[in-house]
């Protein structure tokens, strides 16, 4: 394959060499779509069927603690209390909690709300204060949906008050877990449920699907009570999984196919159909792709800039208009999102390369803060300078109390979550809270702290990845004939998946003749391409303007082959994910 952009020695503040690595050991042209569909799950280590039904979803009965709550959540029902579900303010907290509303109402629950915590006044969590905020609503239970599994001291404080709490979470626990009433974690000690990788909304599925099964045995259903078919909430199931971009297992790929199915069929929540045709996105050919880019951010634009209830509203409305409301308003608020996010990004890129320049070896890992930064954008900084420089990074802000919150997003090689939990150890007391996963994270610390968290954080990482400068490695399924790089094989290949984290979005590679280069919105690379054999189309390459110069008459490219709509006329087009000049010879 070919050597890394650029030799070692090269400019440090450029983006970090890439390197394409084919998969599997397939030899000569794929044959046709069928014979391509079942390479591409072979490099997946899958068979080339899809996913399977919900019969083949992982038996709930594994989850540890999902039978005490299930019948703490039937108790709950049966004696008519008030239920307060409290989620977290990203897309799985409120997809989450969308689905404990509407699950829990058509299991009969006649008092149930919902309290998503603020961003900016209250933090992550059920923290003390949102305990505080939730005894006013006089709830008889407090279920949390994608958060909990750290609330030590929410807990107790919500034991004090006498409100029992019932948590459902999917985060990595710490040493010591909160005394609630029920605990249903898939990561916490003891659990044998395998899917480790499942999401906060789907836990929440789960224990639906538990307590509708204890309310069932204790005759609960009648003719005028009828139980409800929970396979209707399994689209915003799927959009809270993809959004929440976990490993999409085979556990999670079930869940994420069945709830496209329904949403290809129109039988989707009017909210999610609303935020899906606002963003140009077909529902008939919806993909895991227009969940995650599409649908995903908007959803997430309430949180990040304001509160999440506008966010679970929009999925939980019945109205069609009212949705379509609610939708426009996170729509505006994703246009905001972006443009804070472009100037931020602007910062963070001449901090990343003054940091280089002054020591590329130095900085193993990112840290970086400036004071006027959005505690609602960060994570979407960090992550955006994560793909250019391969390193992990953590994005701070102000949060207003003498504390910067931290927003990290790592590479495969580092868990993120892990890490920071070393330098925890290593240095007591100077985080001031933490929690997360292997690929994103988020903190709190005191802002004098920065400095000496910077260092040991670096030296961490250091100890991970070694002094090895950093490489992209972008895995390829292979070349495509030019006879399939057609609209047929681009349709194909939305339908195949669903694709994601852990079972990606097919890439290929292949070296194909160039014209007709230009910059498009000052960021984008846009070109008319054709491979050996095939007919000339269009490719466009987000982000990578600044590669132009490095064009040819032939280039190495590595691409997706994606379905373009404009004006209702549809063509393929190759998404470009990188390209480079070919090996001489």
């Amino acid at each position: 394959m070919p050597p890394p952009t650029r030799p070692a020695g090269a400019d440090p503040t450029e983006r970090v060499p890439v390197r394409i690595r084919r998969l599997g050991t397939d030899s000569g042209a794929v044959t046709g779509v069928d014979d391509l569909l079942a390479r591409l799950h072979r490099h997946r280590g899958a068979d080339a069927s899809t996913p399977g039904g919900l019969a083949q979803l992982l038996p709930a009965a594994t989850l540890r603690g999902i039978d005490g709550a299930a019948a703490l959540l039937a108790d709950t029902v049966e004696r008519g209390r008030a239920i307060l579900v409290v989620g977290d303010y990203d897309a799985d907290g409120a997809t989450g909690s969308a689905v404990a509303l509407l699950g829990l109402r058509a299991l009969g629950a006649v008092r149930v709300d919902h309290l998503t915590p603020s961003r900016f006044h209250h933090g992550y969590g059920l923290s003390p204060p949102v305990v505080d905020a939730a005894a006013e609503y006089k709830p008889g239970l407090i279920v949390t949906v994608d958060n909990g599994i750290a609330s030590l001291a929410g807990v107790e404080r919500a034991d004090a008050l006498g409100i029992p709490v019932l948590i459902t979470d999917h985060h990595l626990p710490g040493a010591e877990l909160p005394p609630a009433a029920a605990i249903v974690n898939p990561n916490q000690p003891g659990c044998t449920f395998e899917s480790k990788h499942i999401a906060g909304v789907g836990v929440m599925f789960y224990l639906l699907a538990a307590a509708r099964a204890e309310l069932r045995r204790r005759g609960w259903f009648t003719p005028t009570r009828r139980e409800p078919n929970l396979a209707e909430l399994l689209d915003l199931v799927a959009l809270g999984t993809v959004a929440d971009v976990v490993t999409l297992d085979r556990n999670n790929r079930i869940l994420v196919e069945q709830g496209l199915r329904r949403i290809r069929a129109g039988r989707c929540r009017p909210g999610l159909r609303a935020l899906l045709e606002i963003a140009g996105c077909g529902i008939e050919q919806v993909t895991a792709r227009d969940l995650g880019f599409s649908a995903g951010p908007r959803l997430n634009a309430a949180g990040r800039l304001e509160d999440m209830r506008i966010g679970v509203e929009c999925l939980t409305t019945d109205d069609p208009v009212q949705a379509l409301h609610l939708a426009r308003r996170l729509h505006a608020l994703n246009g905001e999102r972006r443009e804070i996010e472009y100037g931020m990004r602007e910062t963070a890129q001449a901090m990343v390369e003054r940091l280089l320049a002054a020591d590329s070896t130095g900085s193993a890992g990112l840290c970086l803060y400036a004071p006027d930064w959005h505690q609602g954008v960060i994570g979407i900084v960090a992550a955006r300078v994560r793909e250019r420089w391969h390193r992990p990074v953590i994005a701070f802000a102000d949060g207003g109390d003498g504390l910067l919150r931290g927003s990290a997003r790592s590479v495969e090689a580092v868990h993120i979550r892990d890490l920071i939990d070393l330098v925890d150890k290593r240095h007591p007391g100077l985080i001031a809270r933490f929690g997360g996963h292997a690929m994103a994270a988020g903190l709190s610390l005191p802002t004098e702290a920065l400095a000496v968290f910077r260092e040991a954080f670096n030296a961490a990482v250091r100890e991970v990845v070694g002094e090895t400068p950093p490489v992209r490695e972008l895995l390829s399924d292979g070349e495509l004939p030019g006879r399939m790089l057609d609209l047929d094989t681009a349709r194909a290949l939305r339908l195949a998946g669903p694709w994601g984290k852990g079972f990606a979005e097919p890439l290929f590679d292949g070296v194909l003749a160039v014209s007709n280069a230009r910059v498009v919105a000052d960021r984008h690379l846009k070109l008319r391409v054709r491979a050996p054999g095939g007919m000339p189309l269009e490719a466009i390459g987000f982000g990578l303007a600044e590669l132009r110069g490095e064009l040819g008459e032939h280039m190495h490219l590595a691409y997706r082959l994606d379905v373009n709509e404009y004006r209702g006329l549809l063509s393929p087009q190759l998404v470009l994910e990188h390209l480079q000049r070919p090996p001489r010879g």
